[in-house]
């Protein structure tokens, strides 16, 4: 069984005038589980928390529904509008986080504070998951959210107001009787740089910057592109001491569309000489997320040949190979090739040159786990398909995962990184990986 789990929900509450409840939205949570057991859902709500007025959980079925008719996690419509409410919602890691609004509301603000709450749960307790919502949400919601509105959203304040947890500290506040909560206010959350905490310290001053880019596409039976775009993003660990400030510039940063920048970045700049300035937080964050589209051409990094013969009533025939295709001499790495075949397809006896093949005859996934991937050593999958029934039968389209190391498909680079308002010279480290978004053939 696979988890599907947590829905959050949000109410805008009534009022008037021209205070902050006119113009900005109070949150209610509802956390909801939903499991998927092969074609059957069950939804159960295990958690709820209300500032204001209570939004009865019978609203979360207008969005079971929809999560019902979508053919993967991610297709759910991200807003939906029902006779009173919408709805806006979040997946991530097998989780679903559900807002809901009496009256429109900009979904942007929603979704980004969701994801907001999410980059928090990750950093604190290094997964996104059911029993780290509800075991630790009802402290640290309360200082994200003040009678329900956005309040605390940088990690480095909330990291101020609430340490994280480790083994040593939970131990000494048993024995002492205290608590993770600080009884001061931080200092970044009066500042004009709120996302940095004051006084940092650092024996040994380093940077590291992960360029990352995920490629969507579609390829013909004859192996032309019929679509791909790239979506990238730039993480970063920043282990400075004081008030570093920071320039970064790029090779080929006018490849860019639709860039979205952490508020640390001063956007003037930007536009005016496409190089990164900003004051950074202090430990992991997300710099900068940008689009890519099919006009820039695209380099696919992979190919796959393959050969499906799927005749009702006959044994069927599979073959596949997978190999590197314009991946400027890196390897191919957590290679998996997978395809869900069609209801008539009883059963498949392949055999693979490389990795394992598995196949589920109740959820028809066949699965073809390679890793890596040397290079001129492409491997192979081939075998026989047993097929019932006299109803023609399509081939079922390919979706292929993989990794590559140390390259940026779209050509993008770091081209230097200057530290402007300190003496130190940092230890700085950029590393590229390209992986598979949603790529099929």
């Amino acid at each position: 069984m696979k988890a599907e789990s947590v829905v959050w929900m949000l109410q805008k509450p009534n009022g008037s005038g021209e205070d902050r409840e006119s113009h900005y939205t109070s949150f209610n949570l509802f956390f909801s589980s939903q499991t998927s057991y092969y074609s059957a859902f069950f939804s159960d709500i295990i958690l709820e928390k209300h500032w204001k007025s209570v939004i009865h959980r019978s609203i979360c079925d207008y969005f079971f529904e929809a999560q019902k008719k979508a053919a993967y996690p991610e297709d759910v419509p991200p807003v939906i509008s029902t006779p009173h409410h919408y709805l806006i919602s979040v997946y991530h890691n097998h989780l679903y986080l559900l807002a809901v609004t009496v009256s429109e509301t900009p979904p942007l603000m929603v979704i980004e504070f969701l994801h907001r709450v999410i980059a928090t749960f990750v950093e604190y307790f290094e997964e996104f998951s059911d029993n780290a919502v509800k075991e630790n949400c009802v402290m640290l919601l309360d200082e994200m959210l003040d009678n329900g509105f956005p309040l605390a959203t940088e990690l480095n304040v909330l990291q101020e107001l609430i340490k994280p947890p480790n083994f040593l500290r939970t131990i000494a506040n048993q024995v002492m009787g205290r608590t993770n909560v600080s009884e001061v206010l931080p200092t970044g959350q009066l500042s004009n740089i709120p996302w940095r905490r004051a006084d940092v310290k650092y024996t040994n001053n380093e940077a590291y910057f992960d360029v990352i880019e995920e490629i969507d596409a579609i390829i013909d039976r004859q192996g032309a592109t019929v679509f791909s775009e790239i979506q990238g993003y730039i993480d970063c660990c920043c282990k400075l001491s004081g008030m570093p400030d920071l320039t970064m510039s790029l090779i080929n940063p006018r490849l860019l569309d639709d860039v979205s920048f952490h508020p640390c970045v001063r956007f003037k700049r930007w536009e005016n000489e496409r190089v990164l300035s900003f004051v950074p937080p202090d430990g992991n964050f997300r710099l900068l997320s940008y689009h890519i589209g099919s006009q820039n051409m695209v380099a696919i990094p992979v190919y796959v040949r393959h050969n499906i013969s799927l005749k009702p009533g006959t044994t069927g025939r599979v073959e596949l190979t997978v190999g590197p295709k314009q991946s400027m001499g890196k390897v191919l790495e957590d290679v998996i090739v997978e395809m869900t075949m069609p209801k008539p397809v009883q059963n498949c006896m392949l055999i693979s040159s490389t990795g394992k093949c598995s196949f589920d005859p109740t959820t028809k996934l066949l699965q073809w786990n390679i890793g890596k991937i040397e290079l001129g050593k492409p491997p192979t999958l081939k075998g026989t398909v047993s097929v019932s029934g006299t109803a023609n039968v399509e081939a079922p389209p390919i979706t292929v995962y993989f990794k590559i190391n140390q390259l940026a498909v779209s050509g993008l680079k770091v081209n230097r990184l200057d530290l402007y308002g300190e003496k130190y010279k940092p230890f700085k480290g950029v590393k590229y990986i390209t992986k598979a978004g949603r790529f099929q053939t």
